[in-house]
């Protein structure tokens, strides 16, 4: 394949040191590292994850915080001709376990904090043979240290013939319902966004822009729209391995941050701090994503700041993003804006046709050259024949041609913008003992945008706490999955066909 998009990713950290070797590419806890010493040590990842023995399109899980290594290893996988699959540190073993165990994952890159869990783990999943841990001078039992990978496959340049519609990325995202699945995205998709949010004005990072990389780069918003976009741009990213709203504004004024990739929590959070004016007076461009942002809170931080704070809209199946309030006259409150350079957005209604009237809702399709082949391990439910791609989110248009999101998939929560499909927990709920059914909803939480609610009926005679059920589901669950409140039912409503009715539900529950 030949194109703009026909490349690898990894290309990318390449062409930053051709341009500016010398210039930062990470900090991180005081210590910088230059964009040629970035690429050296991708060459050194992908060299030792070769030596392992791995092939071309073999999974390799990238289990890692904010810290140099992740966009190491990740670069690292992805010029070895491999696919990097991006884990939440704050998985369980089942989840973990799920992951790897559905990708097929070969390898692991962990680190000391989650290695005792990756090492029963990868006891559990039979087609993983490597266990690499970062941090650490010597490796656990049948592991390896990272430091000892990198120095395996000496010191010559790799490159990869694959790229364009090979696979890059494997990034688990729930579905409608049951356990998370593999989204597909390919090298094209990835650099497609990329270029597509580059032809954005302003422009969102730019070679000189030092951008706070607080966002997990698990997440497919910090992984591409923020790591892919520094390496594009050769920009600087500042690391920061969790938030911390006193911490983050210090670092926002320590480096002085000129691009800020935030989530509505974290901007929840710095509204409510005296000194947010002072730290954001270097800033350039705010942006915010993943879940809507309290119109109050914009205005809060536009008094305070003088900045407009960008919202955008985009899924993991995007690479992710599809709109963004930049592309408005005006960034309105609750809008997401008009569609990306690049991509193409209509809305439909029930039928499948075009929505006739403005204000009228009907569910996002896009197409474009962002789109994710489908899911794995068959491609299913991918763009359609023509190239469209039905989110399951719904939307009106105002009279000046800005979107407002008016409903979504109707069973996702969103917290702090992850992904929560009730059909997870529920399942972990309803194996507990004492549990006859459950089901969860979302609720309004100010500072997470929602959390999870359950609903439990107990078993006749069964008497268990509600902080004895959110303590078993976090033994299964990462935090922000488990519910924050169980209310004990006597029964839950159900439809004719038996399923529990969530719009009665929803009615109970107000």
């Amino acid at each position: 394949m030949t194109g703009p998009h026909s490349g690898n990713l990894a290309d990318l950290v390449r062409s930053a040191a051709e341009r500016r070797g010398d210039g930062a590419a990470f900090v991180h806890r005081g210590s910088t590292l230059t964009w040629a010493e970035v690429d050296a040590a991708v060459d050194a990842a992908a060299a030792g994850l070769l030596a392992l023995g791995l092939a071309p399109g073999d999974r390799v899980g990238i289990h890692l915080a904010n810290t140099p290594d992740f966009p190491v290893a990740y670069f690292g996988v992805l010029r070895a001709g491999l696919v990097a699959v991006p884990l939440n540190p704050g998985y369980t073993r089942d989840e973990l376990a799920h992951a790897l165990g559905d990708s097929g994952a070969r390898a692991l890159v962990t680190t000391r904090g989650t290695s005792a869990t990756a090492q029963v783990v990868a006891a559990e999943v039979d087609a993983l043979e490597h266990l690499v841990v970062t941090g650490v001078d010597t490796a656990p039992p049948g592991a390896t240290t990272w430091d000892a990978l990198l120095a395996g496959g000496g010191s010559t340049p790799v490159d990869s013939d694959r790229g364009g519609e090979d696979l890059a990325v494997l990034i688990y995202t729930s579905g409608t319902s049951g356990k998370p699945k593999g989204a597909m995205l390919p090298h094209r998709a990835l650099l497609a966004n990329l270029g597509q949010g580059a032809q954005i004005d302003p422009p969102v990072i730019t070679p000189d822009d030092i951008v706070l990389l607080v966002l997990p780069l698990f997440h497919i918003y910090g992984l591409n729209a923020g790591l892919g976009a520094v390496a594009r741009e050769a920009a600087t990213g500042v690391l920061v391995e969790r938030f911390d709203p006193v911490e983050t504004l210090a670092e926002i004024r320590r480096h002085e941050i000129t691009s800020v990739l935030g989530a509505p929590p974290m901007y929840v959070a710095w509204s409510m701090l005296p000194d947010v004016g002072d730290a954001f007076s270097t800033v350039r461009v705010a942006l915010s994503g993943a879940a809507p942002l309290p119109g109050p809170v914009l205005h809060r931080i536009l008094d305070i700041t003088g900045h407009h704070v960008f919202e955008g809209y985009g899924l993991t199946e995007t690479a992710p993003v599809l709109t963004s309030t930049l592309m408005s006259e005006v960034a309105k409150p609750f809008s997401i804006g008009r569609p990306i350079p690049g991509v193409e957005l209509r809305l439909v209604d029930e039928r499948g046709h075009e929505v006739d009237e403005d204000g009228d809702p009907g569910e996002i399709c896009v197409r474009g050259a962002n789109l994710f082949l489908g899911y794995w391990p068959d491609a299913t439910e991918g763009p359609d024949a023509d190239g469209w791609f039905a989110t399951g989110d719904i939307a009106v248009l105002d009279d000046d041609g800005d979107l407002f999101l008016v409903d979504r998939r109707k069973e996702l929560i969103l917290v702090s913008g992850f992904n929560v499909y009730p059909r997870e927990v529920e399942d972990v709920l309803a194996a507990h003992p004492d549990v006859e059914e459950a089901a969860v909803l979302g609720v309004a939480h100010p500072y997470t945008g929602e959390s999870v609610k359950a609903l439990v009926v107990l078993k006749p005679g069964a008497r268990v706490a509600a902080d004895d059920l959110i303590a078993h589901c976090a033994r299964s669950l990462a935090r922000f999955k488990c519910p924050t409140s169980v209310d004990f039912v006597p029964e839950l409503p159900h439809s004719a066909t038996g399923k529990v009715s969530k719009g009665r539900l929803r009615e109970r529950s107000a």
